[in-house]
């Protein structure tokens, strides 16, 4: 997958994909996951409202916060919860494979880090 992705929220979503082609191409599931934040949106405005205002509420991928960790470290996410946070907020789909993004939730004030790394039991099932 090429270290940048980008794709305008103008772009509609795409229709009629096999499995293989949402999770097997390039960009390994991630535009598939902001569609799906994009749809979202129009079934939950209420969601779409939270996580405009910055809130990182749990979703099917990891990266969602419910409390702040007593630790204070920055709790880890994946590229694929924010790629659908990205599109739940109507917002382009903006994702590097380089580093990390760390964002703090506006509700509960825990640091997120999103990376590239994928733990095993986050790989989607057919």
């Amino acid at each position: 997958m090429a270290t940048k992705l980008h794709r305008c929220v103008r772009e509609p979503i795409r229709k009629g994909l096999s499995w293989d082609e949402r999770w097997k191409g390039p960009d390994r599931g991630l535009i598939g996951c902001w569609e799906r934040g994009r749809a979202m949106r129009d079934e939950s405005p209420e969601l779409a409202a939270r996580a405009e205002k910055g809130e990182l509420m749990i979703l099917v991928w990891k990266g969602g916060v419910q409390q702040k960790l007593k630790s204070g470290d920055a709790k880890p996410g994946t590229l694929y919860y924010l790629a659908t946070w990205q599109g739940l907020r109507g917002e382009d789909l903006d994702i590097s494979r380089d580093g990390e993004r760390v964002i703090v939730c506006t509700r509960t004030d825990q640091a997120v880090a999103f990376t590239a790394a994928l733990p095993e039991d986050e790989e989607p099932e057919k």
